[in-house]
């Protein structure tokens, strides 16, 4: 997987659209500019949705992993 280490972990764990995304937009506003933020999420919507959040605010998702049902997201901010 990965040697990140995140600044803030949002665990999204059991919450369905759009409170993912929703809870992911603070936890991001939250972070410095160039934070890392990891999301664990058990909605497969997350799929789709934080891919586009991040492209449409401009934060670079740095990894998306899936396993057994769980997904994992790297978000890096962008910087101010």
């Amino acid at each position: 997987m990965t040697d990140f280490t995140p600044d803030a972990i949002l665990d999204a764990t059991g919450l369905n659209c759009p409170e993912p995304v929703m809870m992911l937009h603070q936890h991001v506003r939250n972070l410095a500019a160039g934070g890392l933020l990891k999301v664990i999420a058990t909605d497969p919507s997350t799929r789709r949705d934080i891919p586009k959040f991040c492209n449409f605010l401009g934060h670079e998702l740095l990894q998306q992993h899936e396993e057994a049902g769980t997904y994992l997201y790297w978000i890096r901010k962008k910087a101010d």
